[in-house]
C-alpha cells in the first residue's frame, strides 16, 4: 500500500457517503456506500479477505470519498455511479440491479420458476421481488403447497418429485389442462395475498392429524404454516390490506425531474426504480412521457392501482394506465405519496453529488 492511500486511510469520517476504489492507471474498480466510512473502508484493508474482495483489495491505489447527509442518499448515490460508470467489480461481487419475477410458464405441463426478464411469451408473471433470495423462498413454498411439474413431463417412470408431492404427476399420467389452470389460479389468489385461506385449512388439516395421532402427517402441515408466516408474512408490511399498488413521486429542481417509484405487492415496498432526466417542456408533460414509457417495458408490469404524486392530463396517458391512476390529495394514499416525493428528492440530491463529482474530476483532468 502507497502512502497515500495509507494517509486517507487516517483521514475517514465517520459520515454516511460513498466510496470510490481506482486502480494504478486511475480507472474506477468499485463503488460501495456505508452509513459510516471510516468503519466499512477500513474493513477491506485491516480484515483478511478472499475470493474476489481479496484481488479487488490487491489493485486499489487510490480511494476518493463523496459525503451524503443520510445512509439513504448514499444508497441512492451508490446506484447512480454504478449505472453511470459500471465498475468491474461491482458486477463481480454484487447481484444485478434487474428485480426477480416469478414465472409460470406457458406449456402443456407449466412449472414455476424465477426469471429476471418478462417476456411476451403468454406466461403468467408476477412481481417484482425485492432479491432473488426473496423469490426463491416464495416458489419453495409454491411447490410444496401448489405444485406444478418438475420434472421432463414425460409419461413413464414417476419422478422423485411426485414421490415427494411436489410435481403433480405428467411422468406418472397425462394430466388434464383444467388441472393445472385451477392449481394456476390458487397460485395467482396466494401470490396477491390471500393467504387465510390457505393457513385455516392446513391448520385445520393439522389439528385432526395431532386428534388421529398422525403426528408426522401434523408436522409437515406445522412446518407449511410456518413457511407461510416467514415468507408472505414476514414482510415488512407497511400499508396492510393493501394488494398491488404502484406509487410514483416526483420532483423538480434545477430544470430536472426526479421520478421514484415504489413496487407494493401484498401490502409492502417490494422494490422501487428511479429516473432523473432534464425537462424538456413542463414537468406535467415529461412526466406522462415517462409513465407511457416506463409501463412500455414488459419489465415493469401494470399494477390494479397507480398512484401519482402530480395531477397530470389522464388523457394522455395510454388507455391501459388511465383507468388505474389515481392523484390523491388526503389520507393514506397521500401519506404513502409523500413517502414517495421524499425519496424522489433524495434521489435528486443524490445525483446532484454525482454531478459535482463528475465536474471536479473533468477539472482535476484538464
Amino acid at each position: 500500500m502507497d502512502d497515500k492511500l495509507k494517509t486517507k486511510l487516517t483521514l475517514l469520517p465517520e459520515s454516511p457517503g460513498c466510496y470510490i476504489y481506482r486502480d494504478e492507471n486511475n480507472e474506477i474498480l468499485y463503488i460501495g456506500k456505508s452509513k459510516c466510512l471510516k468503519n466499512r473502508v477500513k474493513s477491506y484493508f485491516h480484515s483478511k479477505q478472499i475470493g474476489k474482495t481479496a484481488r479487488l483489495v490487491r489493485q486499489i491505489r487510490d480511494l476518493e470519498l463523496i459525503i451524503t447527509t443520510s445512509e439513504k442518499e448514499a444508497l441512492l448515490l451508490e446506484m447512480i455511479l454504478i449505472q453511470k460508470y459500471q465498475p468491474p467489480f461491482n458486477i463481480q461481487l454484487k447481484e444485478g440491479t434487474s428485480y426477480p419475477y416469478i414465472k409460470i410458464t406457458n406449456e402443456k405441463n407449466p412449472h414455476i420458476e424465477v426469471v429476471f426478464e418478462v417476456k411476451q411469451d403468454d406466461a403468467h408473471y408476477f412481481g417484482p421481488y425485492p432479491g432473488r433470495f426473496s423469490a426463491r423462498q416464495t416458489v419453495e413454498l409454491i411447490e410444496k403447497l401448489y405444485p406444478l411439474c418438475r420434472c421432463d413431463g414425460k409419461p413413464g417412470r414417476p419422478c422423485l418429485y411426485y414421490h415427494l408431492g411436489l410435481c403433480l404427476g405428467p411422468c406418472q399420467a397425462e394430466i388434464d389442462p383444467a388441472v393445472y389452470k385451477k392449481q394456476i389460479q390458487k397460485i395467482s389468489r396466494f401470490l396477491e395475498g390471500d393467504v387465510k385461506g390457505v393457513k385455516g385449512k392446513l391448520t385445520k388439516d393439522m389439528e385432526e392429524a395431532t386428534e388421529k395421532l398422525e403426528f408426522e402427517r401434523a408436522a409437515e402441515l406445522r412446518d407449511k404454516i410456518h413457511a407461510i408466516n416467514e415468507t408472505i408474512e414476514k414482510q415488512h408490511i407497511i400499508f396492510p390490506g393493501l394488494k398491488n399498488r404502484d406509487i410514483i413521486g416526483c420532483y423538480e429542481q434545477d430544470n430536472h425531474l426526479s421520478v421514484f417509484v415504489f413496487f407494493v405487492r401484498n401490502g409492502a415496498i417490494n422494490g422501487s426504480k428511479w429516473h432523473v432526466f432534464p425537462i424538456e417542456n413542463s414537468l406535467q408533460e415529461d412526466l406522462v412521457d415517462f409513465i407511457n414509457q416506463f409501463y412500455e417495458d414488459p419489465n415493469n408490469i401494470q399494477p390494479k392501482e397507480l398512484l401519482i404524486a402530480e395531477k397530470i392530463d389522464k388523457i394522455a396517458l395510454k388507455e391501459p394506465l388511465r383507468k388505474a391512476s389515481s392523484f390523491p390529495q388526503k389520507g393514506g394514499k397521500k401519506k404513502q405519496l409523500n413517502l414517495a416525493i421524499e425519496n424522489a428528492k433524495s434521489t435528486y440530491a443524490a445525483f446532484a453529488k454525482m454531478k459535482e463529482y463528475d465536474f471536479e474530476n473533468q477539472l482535476k483532468n484538464s
